[in-house]
């Protein structure tokens, strides 16, 4: 297909990617994410509490630009959807870049394609620093955290881009599939690197300073003066579900955008060859 086919195709089936992933992320994470707001909220009202009782003002709330309704229905629809439709474009850059120089059918290329932007885009970086619900966070390390996980997706992609030279520089040699099993095994270790050298959000200055030395970014029982606690935690099974719910939608955008752009592609590639036909050439022979 022409690069001119393959953009518009794309861009339709991220958004479809994004739009189911909004379907899933409303239906199981939004109610996880209320929650969260939840308990930040009366997180925020114990503090104060404590604030008051050792004579300090309490802290003041900053307004909210949307309402909850707005956010959780529009907000997130139209985020995801356009999120999707701007990874369709990066797709379309990808695998006009590969169509030609990989021998695979135009739904095969689209998989793997997809397979390998999830990977090197959500997969690998959730791994270092997994996504958080509200509460799960602190306001001075947006900045730092935001760095990092850009330097988790940078790292990522190079690392996939070592792997499979590698992997093709010996394929003559091991055999294709030893050849792979080599390319990701160096992919697993290089990020395995990065990951160890890279900070833990719980390490951050900003966090280390205000909050002590802590592993991660989750808020802990909240104490008095006396050490006794008169807030809980947050609560592991919802951070562990926000988790969960929040890589099925992104497996879903992928997916959906790697399955829907493959067909469209199939399609198009199958009318081409009928004119070819048509007009007395050779089809062109796409490997399996």
């Amino acid at each position: 297909m022409h690069a001119k086919s393959v953009i518009p195709r794309a861009a339709l089936a991220g958004g479809a990617g994004g739009l189911v992933a909004f379907g899933f992320a409303r239906i199981f994470a939004e109610p996880l994410i209320q929650q969260a707001i939840d308990y930040e909220d009366r997180r925020g009202e114990a503090q104060d509490a404590l604030a008051a009782a050792a004579g300090q003002p309490a802290a003041e709330a900053g307004p909210d630009i949307f309402s909850r309704t707005v956010q959780g229905t529009v907000g997130i629809g139209a985020g995801m959807v356009l999120a999707g439709v701007a990874l369709g474009l990066l797709f379309a850059v990808v695998y006009t870049v590969l169509q030609g120089r990989v021998t695979a059918r135009p739904r095969v290329l689209a998989l793997l394609v997809a397979g390998a932007g999830l990977l090197t885009f959500y997969a690998t970086p959730f791994v270092k620093y997994p996504a958080n619900p509200p509460a799960v966070g602190h306001e001075e390390t947006i900045g730092d955290r935001s760095g990092l996980f850009l330097v988790m997706i940078v790292g990522s992609v190079v690392f996939l881009v070592v792997a499979v030279i590698v992997g093709r520089k010996l394929s003559a040699r091991l055999g294709g599939w030893n050849a792979a099993l080599v390319g990701g095994l160096v992919y697993v270790v290089l990020a395995g690197v990065l990951m160890a050298v890279l900070p833990s959000l719980g390490e951050l200055a900003a966090n280390v300073a205000t909050y002590g030395p802590a592993a991660t970014e989750t808020p802990q029982p909240l104490r008095d003066a006396a050490g006794r606690i008169v807030f809980p935690g947050f609560d592991a099974d919802l951070l562990y579900s926000f988790r969960v719910y929040s890589f099925t939608a992104q497996l879903l955008m992928w997916g959906v955008l790697g399955l829907v752009f493959g067909a469209l592609a199939e399609r198009a590639s199958g009318r081409a060859d009928g004119e070819s036909v048509e007009a007395g050439e050779a089809p062109e022979t796409i490997g399996a």
